[in-house]
């Protein structure tokens, strides 16, 4: 079980402290500066939106919830690439995938994308289905980590590449329901 100070200054999961790096409310502001973005990209095409667990269920909900206007669907995938603070490398398969995607404008919704590998072998994935076309949509874009030629078209935060909890983000699991986003105070302890 995570342990938070009571003056809210660190987190500490596992054997990792955590410090606050961006707030709920900083977050928020750029989650629903980026669905005016996506809203206006997608009014009229009816998107599906793909959201990629477990870390994008906070992202999906709040993005959502601020283009109650625009006509679109959801549905959620599975795939998984971190072990503790560290991506693996390694992309399970995807699992879950069952709607009709032929001629349809997707959009997957990532809680973070590092490496970009969850990202390729998503992208990978859904050309089978034949989609009209598929974009990346993603609370919080690593530059520095990206390891791919392929465009995120839709980023509400860009931040360094340091491991962070929060917001759907976790911790071997746990911090999952933290707000704001927390980043780690020592990645080499």
């Amino acid at each position: 079980m995570p342990e938070t100070s009571s003056d809210r200054t660190k987190v500490r999961s596992h054997d990792k402290e955590f410090a606050p790096f961006i707030s709920a409310e900083e977050l928020d502001a750029a989650i629903k500066r980026l669905a005016l973005e996506v809203r206006t990209a997608y009014m009229g095409k009816r998107p599906l939106f793909v959201g990629v667990l477990n870390g994008a269920y906070y992202f999906a909900a709040r993005l959502l919830e601020a283009m109650p206007e625009l006509e679109c669907e959801i549905t959620f995938v599975k795939v998984a690439s971190y072990i503790g603070t560290s991506s693996s490398g390694n992309v399970t398969q995807l699992i879950g995938l069952h709607e009709r995607m032929e001629e349809r404008h997707v959009v997957v919704l990532e809680d973070i994308v590092d490496t970009g590998n969850t990202v390729a072998h998503i992208l990978d994935a859904l050309k089978e289905h034949h989609p009209a076309s598929v974009a990346i949509a993603t609370m919080l874009f690593k530059p520095e980590a990206y390891r791919h030629d392929l465009p995120i078209a839709h980023v509400a935060l860009r931040i360094p590449n340091a491991f962070v909890i929060g917001s759907g983000l976790d911790h071997d699991g746990l911090c999952r329901n933290l707000p704001g986003i927390w980043r780690i105070i020592d990645e080499h302890a």
